[in-house]
C-alpha cells in the first residue's frame, strides 16, 4: 500500500464512521427525548455497554489486533489465508455461543458488576432485563469483527466501514415503532441491539463471500496457527480486560448518583464523534499497513505510515478537542436538552463532555502507537502499559468522587489514557527510525498547536455573543450550527496560512493510487 494509498484509506474509513456518528447521534438525540436520565434509560445503558464491554475483549479490541497481522502476513506471502481465517471463524463462534449462554444466566451478577448502585430499586431489575435481551449482540458483531479484519487486511474499507452504521438506525427504526405501536421502549431497544448485530454479520459475510472467501463450516479445532494466535492475543486480551476495568469503575462511580450514568454516557458519545472519524479510521487502516512494511522489511515506508498517520490524527483531534472543552454547553443544550432531558442533565453532561475533549488527542493517540507494537507481534508491552494505567484510573476514580462526584470517573479516563500514551511512546524509542518523526511532523505540530488555539479563543467569544441565540427555540440549532462551522473555517484557514498543513499535499493524498502494493 502507498502513501497515497494509506490516507485515502483513513478518509474512506473516516466517512463513513462519521456518517455512522451522525446517524448515533441522531440515535441519542432519540434518546434523550423519550426516555430522559430516568430509570429506564440508566438500565439501557447497562444493559448495551455488557455486550460492547466483552465485544472489546473478542472483537476488534484485543483478538483482531492479533489476528490482523497473522491474516495480513498469509494473504501476502500467499500461504492459506482463508483456511486460517475459516479456522479462527468456526473456532470464536463455537466459544461465544457458550460464553454468551453463561452470561445471560448469570445476568444479575453481571449488572452487579458493571452497576452496585443500582441494587434495591427499579434499576436493578429493568438492566437484567434488558440486558438478557441484548447480550446476544457479543456473538454476531465479535464474528462481523473478524470478518472486517479479512476485508481490512485486503484494503477493502467500504463495506466494514459503511456497515457501523446499522446499529444506530435500528435502534432509531425500534423507537420510532415503539413510540407509534406503544410498545415498551426499553424492551424495544434491547431487541434492536441484537438484530442489528444479527444485520452487520449478514453484510459483511456478503462482502467477504464477493471477495473469494468462503469459510465452511468446521467442527472448531484447535490448530496450531490457532494456538499460535492464541499465545500472541493473549496478553491483548488481558490488555483489553484492564481497559474494561476502567469501564467498570467509572460506571459503578457513576451508578451512585442518579442520573450519572446517563449523563456520562451521552458525553462519552459525543467525544467518540471525533475519536471514532479519526481514531478508528487510522487503526484500522494503519495496522495492516504496518504489518506488510515490516514483513517486506520496508522500514523507510514504515517510518512514513507512522508519521502520516500520526499528524493526520493530530491535524483533526486536537482542533476537536479544544471545540469540546470551550463550547461543551452550547453543544449538549442545543442537541440534547428536550423533551425529558432538563437543564441539570444537560449541565452535568457538558462538565463530563470537557473532561473527556482533554483526552481526546491521548485516546487517538493511541490509536497510532499500538499498531506500532502488535505488527511486530508485541502484545505484551501494551498490556504492561495498560495495567499502569488502569491503576492511575482507579485511583483517581475513586480518591476524587467524594470530593467532585461523578465527574471523577470522566477526570480519571482522560488522565489514564494520557499515562498510556506516554508508556507507549517511550516504549516505542527502541523500535528505530521506524518509530521516529520526520522533519515535516516536527515542522507542522507547533503550527497545528497554534491554529487550535486561535480557533479556540474565536468559539470562546462567538459563544459569548450568541449566548441569547443558542437558548432561543427555532434558532439554537443554526446558532450551534454557525458557531461550528465557524470555528472549522478559523481552524483550516489558520492551518493553511501558517503552515500546519498543504491545500496541494491533502488533495494528492486524497486521490487513489494503485491498488496493489
Amino acid at each position: 500500500m502507498k502513501p497515497i494509498r494509506l490516507v485515502s484509506g483513513f478518509v474512506t474509513v473516516g466517512f463513513w464512521t462519521l456518517m455512522s456518528r451522525f446517524v448515533g447521534l441522531v440515535r441519542d438525540v432519540l434518546l434523550a427525548k423519550y426516555l430522559g436520565d430516568g430509570p429506564v434509560a440508566q438500565a439501557f445503558v447497562v444493559a448495551q455497554s455488557l455486550p460492547n464491554m466483552f465485544r472489546r475483549f473478542f472483537a476488534e479490541g484485543a483478538f483482531n489486533m492479533a489476528f490482523v497481522p497473522m491474516f495480513a502476513k498469509k494473504a501476502e506471502a500467499g500461504e492459506d489465508a482463508e483456511g486460517f481465517a475459516r479456522d479462527a471463524y468456526w473456532g470464536m463462534a463455537a466459544l461465544l455461543v457458550v460464553f454468551s449462554v453463561l452470561a445471560i444466566l448469570g445476568m444479575p451478577a453481571l449488572v452487579l458488576m458493571m452497576a452496585s448502585g443500582f441494587v434495591g430499586d427499579e434499576r436493578f431489575d429493568i438492566a437484567v432485563t434488558l440486558g438478557r435481551i441484548a447480550f446476544p449482540y457479543i456473538l454476531f458483531i465479535s464474528l462481523t469483527a473478524l470478518l472486517s479484519g479479512m476485508l481490512n487486511a485486503m484494503g477493502r474499507f467500504l463495506a466494514t466501514s459503511a456497515v457501523t452504521m446499522l446499529l444506530s438506525a435500528t435502534l432509531i427504526g425500534g423507537m420510532i415503532l415503539a413510540n407509534r405501536m406503544g410498545w415498551d421502549m426499553g424492551r424495544t431497544l434491547a431487541w434492536s441491539v441484537s438484530l442489528s448485530g444479527l444485520l452487520q454479520l449478514a453484510v459483511t459475510w456478503i462482502a467477504v463471500r464477493r471477495l473469494g472467501f468462503r469459510l465452511p463450516f468446521r467442527m472448531p479445532v484447535l490448530t496450531p496457527e490457532l494456538k499460535r494466535l492464541a499465545i500472541i492475543a493473549a496478553p491483548a486480551v488481558l490488555a483489553g480486560g484492564v481497559v474494561q476495568i476502567n469501564l467498570i469503575v467509572g460506571r459503578q462511580v457513576a451508578s451512585l448518583t442518579e442520573g450519572a450514568m446517563v449523563w456520562l454516557y451521552n458525553a462519552d458519545r459525543l467525544y467518540q464523534l471525533p475519536l471514532g472519524v479519526v481514531g478508528i479510521a487510522i487503526g484500522i487502516v494503519l495496522l495492516p499497513d504496518l504489518s506488510r512494511r515490516l514483513r517486506a522489511g520496508d522500514g523507510v515506508g514504515a517510518r512514513a505510515s507512522f508519521n502520516r498517520g500520526t499528524e493526520f490524527a493530530i491535524l483533526l483531534t486536537l482542533p476537536a478537542a479544544v471545540a469540546l472543552v470551550v463550547i461543551a454547553w452550547p453543544i449538549i443544550s442545543v442537541l440534547l436538552q428536550r423533551g425529558e432531558y432538563g437543564p441539570e442533565a444537560t449541565l452535568n453532561t457538558a462538565h463530563a463532555l470537557a473532561a473527556y475533549g482533554v483526552g481526546l488527542p491521548a485516546f487517538v493517540l493511541q490509536k497510532v502507537l499500538q499498531p506500532l507494537y502488535y505488527a511486530r507481534e508485541d502484545t505484551r508491552s501494551p498490556f504492561r502499559f495498560a495495567v499502569w494505567s488502569m491503576v492511575v484510573n482507579a485511583v483517581l476514580a475513586v480518591g476524587l468522587m467524594p470530593a467532585i462526584g461523578f465527574l471523577a470517573a470522566a477526570i480519571a479516563t482522560s488522565t489514564s489514557a494520557w499515562v498510556m500514551v506516554w508508556q507507549l511512546w517511550r516504549g516505542s524509542r527502541a523500535m528505530g527510525d521506524a518509530a521516529s518523526f520526520d522533519d515535516r511532523f516536527r515542522r507542522r505540530l507547533p503550527r497545528i498547536i497554534a491554529a487550535s488555539a486561535v480557533m479556540g479563543v474565536v468559539l470562546w467569544g462567538l459563544a459569548w455573543a450568541l449566548s441569547g441565540a443558542l437558548v432561543t427555540p427555532g434558532v439554537r440549532t443554526l446558532a450551534l450550527l454557525g458557531l461550528v462551522l465557524a470555528g472549522i473555517a478559523v481552524y483550516f484557514g489558520t492551518a493553511m496560512g501558517i503552515g500546519a498543513m498543504s491545500l496541494p499535499e491533502l488533495k494528492a493524498a486524497l486521490r487513489r493510487g494503485p491498488r496493489k502494493g
